[in-house]
């Protein structure tokens, strides 16, 4: 009996032992390099444009923001970048929908295209969506015999975002719908539900998650958005087609660096607050698939 119970103490240590040991160097090593990259490559260029911005004084600081040709700026960034993630939202759903529940020819290829934007240089797409868009152009032709002008407009700006902003909400839903069980769906049916009904009820709370997560993602991406956009906007202050990152880089071409960090710190600020909501709603996800 002794000789079983030091067995199992031997068999526990060696255990120990073993969980003990690691592939990569231990904690205190890596957790240096971990905080050594993370400043030299995040914190300290961040501090950077904090400590530019605050050379400003508060007034000197409001002027900046407040000024028309900064507001207008805002507004159309964050308003054709919420439109353009909204747009992701509904079809960038319908995409991940038929590339997870059906079978096609060259559904790889469709699903490899996705991701295109992210491999693609933003200032390639725009130059191409400008160009296509253009009232010379293939698409800007056609647009144009409704008297819809597309390139150098607010529209244009919008459909540059939903260009680049698509692959983060496919790539966010895609996955749920993966690991969802039919089985649900069919009980629904069962149960006497219509299709609405059971998409409704059943799939879109699953999915909720992960399509605010794509549409916090998108949208974040577009407020900062510049290569892609900085040719189909035409850059207009008439036409109020100049996005903030625009009015950043004509401000360090005037080597105005206080009001460039300036409106910096507030494009730096909404970007915080946005991945503080997308962290909040993975957090929520996670407890809720860890209680069930």
């Amino acid at each position: 009996m002794d000789a079983v119970i030091r067995n199992e103490q031997l068999e526990k240590t060696k255990t120990k032992k073993a969980k003990k040991v690691r592939v990569i160097p231990g904690f205190h090593l890596t957790l240096g390099i971990s905080i050594a990259m993370l400043s030299l490559l995040i914190l300290i260029p961040l501090a950077s444009v904090l400590v530019y911005a605050l050379r400003l004084t508060p007034a000197e600081f409001w002027e900046v923001i407040l000024s028309e040709n900064v507001l207008y700026a805002f507004r159309t960034s964050i308003g054709c970048a919420f439109l353009a993630a909204i747009i992701n939202v509904v079809f960038g759903t319908i995409i991940a929908w038929v590339l997870v529940r059906y079978d096609f020819p060259f559904k790889r290829l469709l699903d490899g295209i996705i991701e295109l934007p992210f491999a693609l240089p933003t200032a390639v797409a725009g130059i191409t969506l400008s160009k296509m868009y253009s009232t010379s152009g293939l698409m800007g032709k056609f647009f144009g015999n409704f008297g819809i002008e597309v390139s150098y407009t607010h529209l244009g700006l919008t459909l540059a975002l939903v260009f680049i902003g698509i692959p983060f909400v496919v790539r966010a839903v895609q996955p749920v719908l993966e690991k969802l069980d039919p089985q649900y769906e069919e009980a629904s049916y069962m149960l006497g539900a219509s299709r609405t009904q059971t998409f409704r009820k059943v799939v879109l709370p699953e999915l909720r998650p992960a399509i605010l997560t794509g549409f916090g993602l998108a949208f974040a991406r577009g407020i900062g958005e510049y290569g892609s956009v900085i040719y189909i906007s035409g850059n207009s202050a008439k036409d109020h087609t100049q996005v903030v990152s625009y009015v950043i880089m004509q401000k360090l071409n005037y080597l105005d660096y206080s009001s460039a960090t300036a409106i910096a710190l507030i494009m730096l600020i909404i970007s915080f607050a946005l991945l503080f909501f997308i962290n909040i709603i993975q957090i929520r996800q996670s407890r809720r698939v860890n209680n069930v």
